[in-house]
C-alpha cells in the first residue's frame, strides 16, 4: 500500500469528504511500546519537564517540549541504530508521546502551586505529587472519548501544528536528519552561559540603567529567555516587552511624581513613603496589583473570544461521548482504552480526593474535599473539552490555559466566601482545585497533539494514551522534587524566581476570599487590558509584559528580533528553514538554562553553602564595566542564535 510521499505539515493528508485517510506506516506491523521507548521518553520528560519548572519561576513563561523531545528521540535512537540496536518510527512516537507530557504537568504545577511557598505553608512532596497526577490522568483520560470526533473525523479541518510538526520531525528522523544538531548546540551554550553568570559570577545576569523618576532600563543575559523570545517571535515579543515599557519607563515615574509629596503611606504600602521608594519598591507595591489586573482581564478577555468555540466544542464533545458507546473497534489504528476503564479511573481519582485526607487541602472536613471534588469535576469536564479543540485551532502555546485557571479559581473562591471557607486552609484548598484543572486542561491539549502525530504516522491511539499515563505518573514526582529544590535554593517568589503566574493566582485568591485588594490598582490594570483589546491586538501578553519586570521582557524581545532579523528578506522556503533551526536551537537554551539552574539548586542544598551569592569568585567590575560585559554577552548570545539558526546542516 503507498504512503504519503508530501512534505508533512499542517494541511497535509487532508483528504476530501467521503475519502479515507491513509497513515504513514499504513499496511506495515511495527512494535510501539517497547522498553527503549518507555525509558528514553521518561528520561526526556524528566529533563526537559525539570527545565521548564525553572523557567517557568523565573519568567512566567513555558515552552513546548514535544519538538524537542522529538528531535532527542530521533538522535538517541539513530545512535542506538549505530550500535545495531533497531528500532521503528512508531517507537520513536511513543517515546515522543511518553516525554512531551511532562512539560503539561510542570505547566500547572508552576503556574499554582508556588503560592503555597509564598503564603508560607510547606506542602510534602508526597501531596503535590498527588495532585499533579490527579490533574494530568483526569486530562488525559477525559480527552479520551473526544479523540475520534476531533482527530480522526476532524482531521483537515483542525490543523493540531504541533502534532504535525512532530510527524515531521519523525519522518525526517527515518531519513537521518541532522535537525538535533542544534538542540545539543543551545543546550551546551545554555549551560556554559549559566555557569557564568549564577555559577563563577564572572558574568553579571542583568544590565541596569538607571534614567531619573525611578524610571530605568534594564536585560537579563539569559539564554532561556532568549530561547522563549525566538519561539514566540518579534509580534508577540514585541507586545509583551510595550507592556513591561509601559510600566518602567511611564506608570512608575507617574506613581513616583504623584505620590512623593504624601506625608504617609499609600496602600497597600503601609510603612515606607513612595518619595523613600527604588523602582523595585514602586513595582512590588503597586505595579504588581496593575499587572495582575491586566492578566486577569487579559485572560478573560481571551476565555470570552473563546466562547464560541467553547459552547460548540462541548456540544460536539457530548453529541461524541453519546456516539461512542455505540462505536465499535475495527482497526488497530482506532483503538481507544475503553469508556468503562476512563470512568472508573476517573470516579476513582475524584474519590481519593474527596476520602484521602491531606490530598485536597488542609482542611479536615470531607464535606468540603467533596464539594472541591465536584468542582474540579465539572470545571475539568468542560476546560479539557474546550483545550482539546482549541489547540487544534491554534497550538498548546496559544491556550489560554492561565484564563481557564483564574476562571476556576474565582469561581471557587467565590463559592468559599459565600459559604465562609476562609482563612489559609480555604485558600489552599481553593487553589489545589485550580492546580487539579489548570493540569488536565493543559496536558489535555498536549494529549491531543500527540494523538494527532501519532494518527498521521499510523499508531495505535490505546498504546500512546497508556503512554501518556506513563508519562504523568513518572514525571509529576520529578517537577514536585524540583519545586521543593528550587525554593530551598532560591526561595519561590524572590526576585531570582518570582514565581509570576503563581504570584497572581495567590492574589486572586486572596482578593476574592479576604476582599483586601486594592482595587483601584487593579481595576487600572484592567483598564489597560481593554484599551490593548480595543486596538485589536491581543490583550493577554501586553498584560504579561505589565505584570513582569523589564529585565525579563527586554531579554524576550531580543530573541524575537534576532529571529526578525535572521529571517527577514529570506525566500518563504529558506525563512521557515531558519526559523525551525533556530527553534531547535532556542529550545536547547531554554533547556540548558533550566537543567544548570537545577543542578546549581542541588548542589547548593547538598553543600549547605546557604545560597548562590556563596558561590562564584565574588568579582566587583563597578557598574560601567558591570554593564560593558553583560551586554557583551547578550551580543554573544544573539550572535550563537543567528549562527545556529542561518547555518547550513548539509
Amino acid at each position: 500500500m503507498s504512503q504519503p510521499k508530501a512534505k508533512l505539515s499542517s494541511t497535509a493528508y487532508q483528504v476530501k469528504e467521503g475519502e479515507t485517510f491513509t497513515p504513514f506506516t499504513a499496511g506495515q506491523t511495527h512494535t510501539e511500546m517497547t522498553i527503549k521507548a518507555v525509558i528514553s521518553g521518561m528520561i526526556l520528560g524528566i529533563v526537559f519537564g525539570s527545565a521548564n519548572v525553572y523557567l517557568g519561576l523565573k519568567a512566567g513563561l513555558t515552552i513546548s517540549t514535544s519538538i524537542p523531545v522529538a528531535v532527542l528521540t530521533v538522535t538517541v535512537f539513530n545512535l542506538l541504530g549505530r550500535g545495531g540496536i533497531k528500532h521503528n518510527i512508531l517507537e520513536s512516537n511513543m517515546s515522543q508521546t511518553i516525554g512531551s507530557a511532562s512539560s503539561s504537568v510542570a505547566s500547572g504545577v508552576l503556574f499554582t502551586l508556588p503560592a503555597l511557598f509564598i503564603w508560607g505553608m510547606k506542602p510534602e512532596l508526597l501531596q503535590m505529587t498527588l495532585l499533579a497526577m490527579a490533574g494530568g490522568l483526569m486530562g488525559i483520560l477525559a480527552m479520551i472519548p473526544l479523540r475520534r470526533f476531533l482527530i480522526k473525523k476532524e482531521h483537515g479541518n483542525l490543523p493540531y501544528p504541533e502534532g504535525m510538526a512532530c510527524a515531521e520531525v519523525l519522518v525526517a528522523g527515518e531519513n537521518g536528519g541532522k535537525q538535533a544538531s542544534g538542540v545539543f548546540w543551545g543546550i551546551g551554550v545554555g549551560i556554559l552561559f549559566k555557569v557564568l553568570t549564577a555559577g563563577a559570577k564572572l558574568i553579571p545576569e542583568a544590565l541596569k540603567m538607571p534614567l531619573g523618576f525611578k524610571a530605568s532600563f534594564a536585560i537579563k543575559a539569559s539564554p532561556a529567555l532568549m530561547g522563549v523570545g525566538y519561539i514566540l517571535g518579534l509580534r508577540i515579543a514585541t507586545i509583551m516587552v510595550a507592556g513591561s515599557a509601559l510600566a518602567a519607563f511611564v506608570i512608575t515615574p507617574i506613581i513616583f511624581l504623584w505620590g512623593r509629596g504624601f506625608d504617609a503611606p499609600f496602600y497597600p504600602e503601609t510603612t515606607k513613603l513612595i518619595a523613600d521608594m527604588s523602582s523595585h519598591d514602586i513595582w512590588n507595591r503597586y505595579i504588581r496589583y496593575i499587572g495582575a489586573g491586566a492578566v486577569a482581564t487579559g485572560g478573560i478577555i481571551t476565555l470570552i473570544q473563546s466562547i464560541p468555540a467553547m459552547i460548540e466544542s462541548f456540544r460536539i464533545g457530548l453529541q461524541q461521548l453519546k456516539q461512542g458507546r455505540q462505536a465499535t473497534e475495527t482497526e488497530r489504528t482506532d483503538h481507544d482504552l475503553s469508556f468503562k476503564v476512563v470512568g472508573l479511573f476517573l470516579l476513582a481519582i475524584l474519590a481519593v480526593l474527596t476520602f484521602t485526607p491531606g490530598v485536597l487541602g488542609f482542611i479536615d472536613e470531607v464535606w468540603v474535599r467533596g464539594l472541591s471534588s465536584i468542582l474540579i469535576a465539572i470545571f475539568a469536564f468542560f476546560f479539557v473539552t474546550v483545550s482539546s479543540r482549541i489547540v487544534g485551532l491554534v497550538g498548546v502555546t496559544s491556550n489560554p490555559t492561565s484564563g481557564m485557571t483564574i476562571a476556576t479559581l474565582i469561581g471557587t473562591s467565590l463559592i468559599f466566601y459565600f459559604l465562609d471557607i476562609g482563612g489559609m486552609e480555604g485558600k489552599a484548598t481553593a487553589l489545589m482545585v485550580g492546580t487539579v484543572v489548570c493540569i488536565a486542561a493543559s496536558i489535555s491539549g498536549d494529549t491531543s497533539q500527540d494523538l494527532k502525530t501519532g494518527f498521521v504516522l499510523g499508531a495505535t491511539p490505546r498504546l500512546q494514551q497508556i503512554g501518556e499515563l506513563v508519562g504523568v505518573i513518572t514525571s509529576a514526582g520529578f517537577v514536585c522534587f524540583v519545586l521543593i529544590l528550587l525554593d530551598e535554593t532560591y526561595t519561590l517568589g524572590s526576585a531570582e524566581l518570582p514565581a509570576p503566574q503563581a504570584a497572581l493566582m495567590k492574589l486572586v485568591i486572596d482578593g476574592v476570599i479576604d476582599q483586601k485588594l486594592p482595587w483601584n490598582l487593579v481595576f487600572i490594570g484592567a483598564g489597560l487590558a481593554v484599551a490593548v483589546w480595543a486596538m485589536r491586538l491581543p490583550p493577554l501578553p501586553f498584560a504579561v509584559g505589565v505584570y513582569l519586570p523589564l529585565s525579563t521582557m527586554a531579554a524576550v524581545f531580543a530573541g524575537g528580533l534576532v529571529r526578525h532579523l535572521v529571517c527577514r528578506k529570506q525566500k518563504e522556503e529558506e525563512s521557515e528553514r531558519r526559523r525551525e533551526q533556530g527553534t531547535l536551537f532556542a529550545s536547547g537554551l531554554v533547556g540548558g538554562e533550566g537543567l544548570t539552574g537545577v543542578l546549581l539548586a542541588g548542589y547548593i542544598v547538598m553543600s549547605q553553602s546557604g545560597n548562590l551569592k556563596s558561590m562564584g569568585f565574588g568579582l566587583d567590575y563597578g557598574p560601567v564595566l558591570a554593564g560593558v560585559i553583560t551586554a557583551v554577552g547578550i551580543l554573544a548570545l544573539a550572535g550563537c542564535l543567528w549562527w545556529q539558526a542561518s547555518r547550513r546542516l548539509d
